[in-house]
């Protein structure tokens, strides 16, 4: 089911492509070792009015942990400066289905903007299908934006220290199995291996089909019960360095569950801190 506030069809975008409030996010990220270029790809071919939402410039450089969330200045000057404001209907998109572009959606949310959705599918499934692209940026204008960040939406290490300690909420790690258990080397260097202790893992690859869609949430809720999710908790989600953890707050919120938070730093801080605990195997 489409929702303007989660999660839109690529039937959807058709039909609303040329509606004057819409803005076009393509926010295709990649790790090292995918050997992909999210910049490269959008000047190459992008959905017609797309801008490119720069994940790791859009961020506090401030920071030593990889693309941590902008100070809403910044955030306030990117979106103005790519035309993007009050009264707009964003949807974003990734080159990957559904990888990086829920990224974008849970930070607009932490700042306070609601009508974001993501891609179903992303462009993959839209060129799939034989719609339009294009290759080159459209005109961009000026337009005020205001923001009213949401804090409840965000978790420092600290909190989730506590959480850890006091098992209050559920911690979901997206990473993959071997990552999570400890068994493969993590992709950033000088990272040990594991998850955060009393976390548990929903790979984030669990929550989509094969065509890089979302499942529905009937099923979302079955692959929670498979990991042992206990939703009556509020969650806080994690992954390598807060990418696709924003794939299970963009799950849960399909499932009605909204008390939901990220983890900002997730693995490329706490992987970095000898005096945070780290866990192996499945426990």
């Amino acid at each position: 089911m489409d929702d303007p506030k989660t999660l839109v069809s690529t039937d959807w975008l058709a039909a609303h492509l040329d509606d004057p409030d819409l803005r076009i996010f393509d926010a295709s990220w990649y790790l090292p070792g995918m050997g992909r270029n999210g910049r490269a790809e959008y000047d190459a071919a992008h959905i017609p009015g797309a801008r490119y939402f720069d994940i790791d410039d859009i961020s506090d450089h401030r920071s030593e942990i990889p693309h941590t969330v902008p100070t809403p200045e910044k955030f306030i000057s990117r979106m103005r400066a790519m035309g993007v404001g009050d009264g707009h209907q964003v949807v974003v998109y990734d080159g990957a289905g559904l990888f990086s572009a829920a990224r974008v959606w849970w930070m607009f949310r932490l700042m306070g903007k609601t009508d974001i959705a993501v891609l179903d599918g992303g462009f993959g499934k839209w060129q799939a299908e034989g719609r339009p692209t294009e290759d080159m940026p459209p005109v961009m204008r000026d337009r005020h934006i205001t923001i009213s960040r949401q804090n409840h939406l965000i978790k420092d290490v600290t909190q989730v220290a506590a959480a850890s300690k006091l098992m209050d909420y559920e911690i979901l790690d997206a990473r993959g199995p071997g990552r999570f258990r400890g068994e493969e080397p993590e992709p950033r260097a000088g990272l040990r291996a594991g998850h955060i202790p009393n976390s548990k893992n929903v790979h984030y690859g669990t929550l989509l089909n094969d065509d890089g869609t979302m499942k529905t949430p009937d099923a979302l809720r079955t692959v929670f019960d498979a990991a042992s999710v206990d939703l009556s908790k509020p969650v806080i989600t994690t992954c390598g360095s807060g990418v696709t953890a924003a794939i299970i707050n963009l799950a849960l919120e399909r499932i009605g569950h909204d008390a939901h938070a990220l983890y900002d730093g997730s693995w490329s801080e706490w992987g970095m801190y000898d005096d945070l605990k780290v866990a192996t195997g499945d426990a």
